[in-house]
């Protein structure tokens, strides 16, 4: 078992909130634990041998409120001081990252360089002080100082890599897009949204799609398809399969144990809808989330048999299309509370490996919301997280990304009723627009220096009923565009060193 004593201002903490908190063990891979939190400590009953880390959200002061992980730690009968053992695991990742990056060797990175060895001595500091109250002190600002000089250094080396593909010209390729809402079409909608995409996600929800056996309501997917076509706007479809509740027709539950039947319903389905677009669609997401949603109880080779069956047909049917894995909740907090699905990168290595014939994965990266996979991260994690997908040498598209623009109880309100969304963390304070806007920024810099990067695409262009994530929309519901749809626009234009494009645009938007 491992146990944490807890320290906020020189005393053990009062209070201490779990929410999101789960342990892991190897590799980053969550394991099954039971957490308890009481008199300033957290017990961690794990049920696997070997050295675990915890992960929780963490109050790291002007940072945020971030999810934060400790260093894999080994079973003993005194309590780890967390404090200092989240300090010991950033300290580490910035090493780590600085290595990996190569920051040494660069000039401008002295000053970041200079910050990361004041932090490492102040570990020290920590390390051997006499008091466990001090060291969590001495702990608790050197890991604010340690927070935001990884965000630096996140962002230092994405403007390094951001300006080796504009001098080759690889940054043209590059795509942003946004996820339609099906029902909305009116011309103002579509006006923004030929204004701010480059492409557009045409979403294939099963369950809407054919509620009923063999029925299928195709006029909205087929209204959406014939519109981007008409503008010469390449279209991204899907996903084609998905277990997500939200996703999965109630009629298909009845072939719940029956896995011939439902993989013969999963074939005839690809069949109908990529015969009918297999000529209008650029990219399909094929499958999407089999990894984390085992709602059907499949086994392991199930899984991946579905996920060969499903690609090798699209890309038999629709053979100059894209094909695309999708990951959902990569980070894979899930895995702790379902260990009958598959760890997100073990699932991408094994598609890799088995020789699946697709050609791209997906990832979804969403922030703001207390649920799996949605809880803060700071940037360093976020650019971690990419790097990740370098070894397995595809191209990588980020087919969905958001962050709220506010907090009101309005915005929670349309996420049914859950936990307050304060309970998901803070990216230095509070979410608002002009936050949502730096996020997206920083997210688009980020990704696209990535050189295995090919596409960005926002989930929600407005705040409507039907949204995905509370007020994460580009526009307000009444189609005002927030700061976070001008800034995805300039950056774009940046991108291409056009910085008379902005001034004229914004122009003509003041003169409308």
């Amino acid at each position: 078992m491992l146990r944490f004593e807890v320290y906020r201002d020189g005393v053990p903490a009062e209070r201490i909130d779990l929410a999101g908190a789960y342990v892991f063990g190897q590799d980053g891979i969550p394991v099954r634990a039971d957490l308890a939190a009481g008199s300033g400590q957290i017990s961690c009953m794990k049920r696997t041998l070997g050295a675990c880390g915890l992960a929780l959200l963490w109050d790291v002061g002007q940072p945020g409120r971030i999810l934060l992980p400790t260093t894999h730690l080994p079973d003993r009968k005194g309590p780890y001081n967390l404090n200092l053992e989240l300090l010991r695991a950033q300290v580490m990742h910035l090493m780590r990252k600085s290595e990996d990056w190569g920051l040494f060797d660069y000039d401008d990175a002295a000053g970041l360089n200079g910050e990361l060895e004041s932090i490492r001595r102040r570990f020290v500091d920590a390390l051997t002080c006499a008091g466990a109250a001090e060291a969590a002190a001495i702990a608790d600002t050197a890991l604010a100082q340690a927070v935001i000089l990884g965000e630096k250094m996140a962002l230092f080396h994405a403007d390094i890599f951001l300006d080796r593909r504009r001098q080759t010209s690889a940054v043209r390729r590059v795509g942003f897009g946004c996820v339609v809402d099906l029902l909305s079409t009116t011309p103002r909608y579509r006006q923004r949204l030929r204004e701010i995409a480059d492409f557009v996600t045409i979403p294939t929800n099963w369950k809407k799609l054919a509620p009923k056996e063999r029925t299928y309501r195709w006029e909205h997917i087929d209204d959406w398809v014939n519109w981007a076509v008409g503008l010469g706007r390449p279209i991204h479809a899907g996903p084609l399969v998905s277990f997500d509740p939200a996703d999965v027709p109630e009629w298909l539950y009845i072939w719940e144990h029956d896995y011939e039947a439902l993989r013969e319903m999963i074939y005839e389905h690809l069949q109908r809808i990529v015969q009918r677009y297999e000529k209008k669609v650029r990219v399909w997401k094929v499958v999407s989330g089999l990894h984390a949603h085992n709602n059907f109880n499949l086994t392991f080779e199930q899984i991946m048999e579905l996920t060969r069956m499903s690609c090798s047909l699209v890309k038999r049917l629709a053979p100059h299309a894209t094909v695309l894995i999708d990951m959902v909740l990569p980070w894979g907090e899930y895995y702790a509370r379902n260990q009958r699905t598959i760890p997100p990168l073990l699932y991408a290595d094994m598609a890799v490996q088995s020789g699946i014939k697709f050609d791209a994965f997906g990832v979804q990266i969403y922030q703001g919301v207390p649920a799996d996979g949605m809880y803060v991260r700071d940037l360093l994690q976020l650019s971690s997280l990419l790097d990740e997908f370098v070894g397995l040498g595809v191209p990588l598209h980020v087919t969905g990304a958001q962050a709220p623009s506010d907090v009101s109880a309005d915005a929670w309100d349309a996420w049914a009723g859950k936990a307050p969304v304060a309970q998901a963390g803070r990216w230095h304070q509070d979410w608002n627009p002009r936050l949502q806007a730096e996020w997206l920024q920083a997210l688009c810099r980020t990704a696209i220096s990535k050189p295995f990067v090919e596409t960005i695409c926002w989930r929600d262009l407005a705040d409507y009923e039907g949204h995905y994530l509370p007020h994460g929309g580009l526009c307000r519901n009444d189609m005002q565009p927030k700061l976070a749809f001008k800034e995805l626009r300039n950056f774009k234009a940046s991108l291409l060193a056009t910085e008379e494009v902005i001034d004229q645009q914004d122009a003509a938007e003041d003169d409308a």
